[in-house]
């Protein structure tokens, strides 16, 4: 029974980290298209999330976590509008380095390693209700 509820346990830390990386990659979607508003300005910048193991005294196991979220160092993008107010001499205007692929891309991952966890806890769960009815 110790193992079903370590199991819950990984699939539970596995889904909060998914859950935040999907955050993470809603707030790139959602400002895919953010520029500055003023000359010399810079646009909105990537976030990416890393992860670690880390122990977890209750159960004895690592589990993962969020490390940190930082900013992508990646180059910007240009756009040509030579009327946009943040627009340089050139004409051209920074734009957020985020590629709604990749992004797409990544929120799929997320989101499949979620329902995977989520599917373990299910089975877990089922494994334990089987238990506890031959218990009584």
């Amino acid at each position: 029974m110790d193992d079903l509820l370590r199991t819950l346990r990984i699939s539970a830390a596995g889904m909060k980290v998914q859950g935040t990386r999907l955050r993470v990659i809603s707030e790139n979607v959602a400002n895919a298209d953010s520029l500055p508003t003023q000359p010399g300005s810079l646009p909105y910048r990537r976030k990416i999330i890393t992860f670690r193991n880390q122990l977890d005294r209750t159960i004895g196991v690592n589990t993962v976590r969020v490390n940190r979220i930082k900013s992508d160092m990646s180059e910007f993008s240009k756009r040509l509008d030579p009327s946009h107010p943040a627009a340089g001499p050139d004409g051209y205007v920074l734009a957020p380095n985020v590629n709604a692929l990749i992004e797409m891309t990544d929120m799929r991952e997320a989101q499949r390693s979620y329902e995977a966890n989520l599917n373990v806890m299910k089975s877990s769960k089922s494994m334990l209700q089987q238990t506890i009815g031959l218990m009584r």
